[in-house]
């Protein structure tokens, strides 16, 4: 049975990229696998799925096929977390596509890429 290891996103300056994801989720580089184009970031406690910054040449694509969920635990919490990821850099994404009352927002990070902040407690 395959499990997912590690999820892979395309940076385009590795520092600002490493910079936002350590402070957004709380993780630090994996011992041996941070480089100028190449970054494993894992949590800092416990376990969890690693994220790696891979230096990319191609541009953030508008409408990604594939993104990140972060989940907040609740409504207020999901409020919170966006003001905070906007402090770090991240930004609002007008996003189009919404359905009536949704229960995530749509922010990109420094880089462009695109993720979801949801309101787990809505799911």
């Amino acid at each position: 049975m395959l499990t997912i290891g590690v999820i892979v996103l395309g940076v385009d300056d590795m520092a600002r990229g490493v910079s936002f994801w350590r402070q957004a989720l709380g993780y630090v580089p994996r011992e041996g696998e941070a480089s100028e184009d190449w970054t494993v970031l894992e949590p800092a406690y416990g376990t969890g799925v690693a994220l790696a910054l891979d230096v990319s040449e191609t541009p953030v694509q508008e409408k990604p096929r594939m993104h990140l969920d972060l989940f907040a635990v609740s409504e207020e919490e999901q409020l919170a977390e966006i003001d905070r990821l906007i402090a770090l850099g991240a930004q609002h994404v007008d996003w189009e596509n919404y359905p009536e009352d949704p229960d995530f927002v749509v922010l990109a990070d420094p880089e462009g890429n695109r993720f979801c902040v949801v309101d787990s407690s809505r799911i």
